[in-house]
Order: C-alpha cells, then sequence, then structure tokens
C-alpha cells in the first residue's frame, strides 16, 4: 500500500511586503481530516482586469500550518511520527513543492544551524536519528565495524543545462581497469559531522536572482539520509570494486562476438551480406571470452549477496532504512495578467524561462509517477524526466509491504504572488487527489 499524505504552510507576510499597495490573500481552512483550503483575492481596485479570484480545494490536506508555525512545529507534525518506519528498515519520502519565496529551502534545509526550533526538517531529522543510534549502539567501541551511523547522499539535479549528477566521476585505476562510483555517500557518526557535510554539499547547489526571489534554487536538491555500519559501507564498496573488474571483461567479450561475426561476412557488390566462404568463425575464442565474462558475473552477484548477508546478519532492524528530503526547485510556470496593476510581476529573462520549462517538465513527471503508484499502474513513467529518474530509487526501495510519502506544499500569502500560490495549491490538491487515499493517515499512526 502506498500512503500519501499532503501538508500546506503558509509563509509569513515579512514586514517589507506588508505595504499598502499589497494586500494578504484570505485563506479558510477546516481544522478536521482531509483538510479543505479555499483562498480568496478581492484585489484593491476591482476592474475588468482585475476581478475578485477565488479556488477551493478537495478535502486532501492532511494539516495546515500557518506562518507562525515555526520548523520544530512543522517537524514534530510531519516527520517524528514517521521516524519509527525508517527504524524498521522503512523509506519514508518527504518532498517541499513551492513557487520561489514561499519557503521550501527554510522548511527542508533551514537557515539557523544553531537554533533547535529552526533546524530544517533534515537536520532535525538527523538529530534525532542520532540519538536513536546512539542508544542502540550501547557499549561499542567507536570504529566496530557494526555501529550504526548515518550516511548521507546529497543528489543535485541540474536545471536547464540538462546535466544530472546521477552517478560519481568515471575512474579509470591504475591497472586500466574503470570504475564509476554511484554518489558519494558520507558517512557521519556525529551530528556535528552529518551538518557539516550537509553544508559543504549544498554549496554545489545552483541560486541564481530570480524575478521572484533573490537566492531562487534553480535545481533540485535531493538528501538522503540512511542508516549505516562500516560492515554495511565496506560490502557495497566491494560491489563496486567486483564491477569495475568486470567492465572491461564484458567490453572484451563483446568486441570478440563483433569481430568474429564480422569476418564470417562479406558484402556483396548489391549491397547484401552473405557468409565468407573463406573464414570460419572461431567459436572457441568467443567461448573462452564469454567464459571469462561470466566468472567476473559470479564475483558480482557473489558482492552483492554478501550485501543481503549483511543486511539479514544485523541484529538492527533499522540497517538500512531511509528518509528522503526533497527541496524541489521554484515552480515559475505561471503567466498571469489579472494580477492587480498595482502590484506588477517582472517580466522574466530567457534563462528564467528556459529553467523554468525544465523544471515545469520535472513536476508535471512527478505528478504522474505520483499518480501512477496510487493507481498501482504496471507502467510508472520514472523516465519522463531526470528528476523522477533520480527518485526512482527512492521511491521503490522501502524495506516495507508499503511505502509512505509527504509532500509539504509552501505558499506565500503575499497578494501579487497570488497566482503563484494558487497554482501550487492547485498542484497539491491533484496530487492528493490522485495519491493521498484515506491510509495516509492511518500510516502516521502505525
Amino acid at each position: 500500500m502506498h500512503c500519501f499524505d499532503i501538508f500546506a504552510r503558509w509563509r509569513p507576510l515579512p514586514p517589507t511586503e506588508a505595504q499598502a499597495l499589497t494586500q494578504e490573500i484570505n485563506r479558510v481552512h477546516t481544522k478536521q481530516a482531509g483538510n479543505l483550503i479555499s483562498t480568496s483575492l478581492g484585489p484593491p481596485q476591482t476592474t475588468r482586469a482585475t476581478l475578485p479570484r477565488s479556488w477551493k480545494s478537495d478535502y486532501v490536506f492532511t494539516n495546515v500550518f500557518e506562518g507562525q508555525d515555526t520548523n520544530k512545529t512543522i517537524f514534530n507534525a510531519v516527520v517524528s511520527p514517521i521516524l519509527p518506519r525508517t527504524l524498521s528498515g522503512g523509506t519514508c519520502n518527504f518532498l517541499a513543492y513551492g513557487h520561489s519565496g514561499s519557503g521550501k529551502s527554510h522548511t527542508i534545509i533551514g537557515y539557523d544551524f544553531e537554533n533547535l526550533d529552526e533546524f530544517g526538517l533534515c537536520l532535525a531529522a538527523a538529530r534525532d536519528l542520532s540519538a536513536k543510534l546512539a542508544s542502540l549502539n550501547g557499549t561499542l567501541d567507536k570504529g566496530n565495524k557494526d555501529e550504526l551511523g548515518i550516511g548521507l547522499r546529497i543528489v543535485i539535479r541540474e536545471g536547464y543545462d540538462g546535466q544530472t549528477h546521477i552517478r560519481g566521476e568515471t575512474e579509470v585505476m591504475s591497472d586500466g581497469r574503470v570504475r564509476v562510483r554511484p554518489i558519494n555517500t558520507k558517512a557521519c557518526w556525529s551530528l556535528d559531522e552529518m551538518r557539516g557535510e550537509l553544508l559543504a554539499g549544498l554549496e554545489l547547489r545552483a541560486t541564481g536572482r530570480s524575478t521572484i526571489h533573490e537566492q531562487s534554487s534553480r535545481t533540485h536538491a535531493v538528501l538522503e539520509i540512511e542508516v549505516v555500519t562500516r560492515a554495511l559501507l565496506d560490502a557495497r564498496d566491494a560491489v563496486i570494486d567486483r564491477q569495475s573488474e568486470l567492465v572491461p571483461i564484458a567490453k572484451r567479450a563483446t568486441d570478440v562476438y563483433l569481430e568474429e561475426n564480422m569476418k564470417a561476412f562479406v558484402r556483396t557488390e548489391d549491397g547484401k551480406y552473405v557468409p565468407n566462404p573463406e573464414y570460419r568463425i572461431d567459436q572457441a575464442r568467443i567461448d573462452e571470452a564469454e567464459a571469462k565474462k561470466a566468472e567476473l558475473e559470479g564475483y558480482v552477484r557473489d558482492a552483492e549477496a554478501h550485501v543481503n548477508e549483511v543486511m539479514r546478519a544485523s541484529p538492527h532492524s533499522c540497517l538500512g532504512g531511509k528518509l528522503v528530503f526533497v527541496d524541489l526547485a521554484g515552480s515559475e510556470y505561471y503567466h498571469d495578467k489579472s494580477i492587480s496593476a498595482s502590484a506588477p510581476r517582472a517580466k522574466q529573462t530567457l534563462q528564467e524561462q528556459r529553467e523554468g520549462r525544465q523544471i515545469n517538465t520535472d513536476l508535471l513527471a512527478l505528478k504522474e509517477v505520483i499518480r501512477a503508484r496510487a493507481l498501482r499502474q504496471q507502467r510508472i513513467p520514472y523516465r519522463s524526466s531526470p528528476l523522477t529518474m533520480v527518485l526512482r530509487g527512492h521511491f521503490e526501495s522501502s524495506g516495507m509491504a508499503d511505502s509512505y510519502t509527504a509532500m509539504i506544499l509552501t505558499a506565500s500569502p503575499e497578494s501579487s504572488q497570488f497566482a503563484a500560490t494558487m497554482n501550487t495549491l492547485k498542484y497539491g490538491n491533484l496530487v492528493g487527489v490522485a495519491g493521498g487515499d484515506k491510509a495516509g493517515a492511518a500510516a502516521r499512526k502505525a
């Protein structure tokens, strides 16, 4: 069963935006299970171009948070009840969606790394998880191969240029072997260590000044926290080593097969290929290359089996459990001309338009993936965008019979961003209707 929750978080209206020429979006929420959100905008001057507007959601919201709610409040309501799933080896995903400046990065990552109340959800989760793992470690010595720690993996999905960090760089070893490492997992054995790695990784994230926000995130950031041990990390490294040994052997087997078959046929004057009467395929050469390839494939399978054995042999069910936090890029896909002339939108640059098209492609693909998973369709369209290709492993890696995903919609009450806010809420409503079955609330209590 796939459990899905939708939350909404209104950011506060900063004093710099509360001016005479702006007004706050009117909003009404029901305070019960399956919240409804109603938003409306009555412009200061009602003209043909600025008629009052309103929108009402379906009953899909698990909870709605106001501007005065801190990150600690959000964490206690959204993430904390789900931590037991991670400690049982499951994978739980938390995605923040909204337009630039609405509070996504503040929610997921946070900007104040000293104030416990304002830790982003990722760091707050690491703090609580670290405390629990320290208790489970008991009297184990530091450096013990079975000591539980946190593996941090940061995936940055680049913007419109099409570059996607799905794997690490290709390495050429001293003996000529080629090794392609996956995105590095940084093993952290303390909260301070994890905080340092998180900050270092986030420096890679592209930001840019947009017409909405001075530091608008132009990439999607995926932050994965996994419960690991040194034994598990060593076993995974062994798999990578065996795969690197296989690559040149597998390539040679393919080359030998092609070489022999190319020699075995000749091209006639009319362009057709016929058997070469002067050459007989050296099947023994092909078989030798294939046998060596099969031998190396066996080593890879043995290494992969060892990873599974490490997981099974661990006395802790939390090993491999994951919390995945996704800070999606700003969704500036709207072109709304009905906003009051007293609060005009700045024109987007060509670069912003290109970035926006790629971001919107990713966000649409994400919605369709969530919809397909909720409907249990045989084909899940992960390959529709680089973002969903990166997230595929997170959506499908749950060690439990069911999986859990939460989406937090961040919205601004500022009137000039009404179109952006309404589009954010509409997106969440569509996702909630498709994927937010009523099992979501029950899953949070499990």
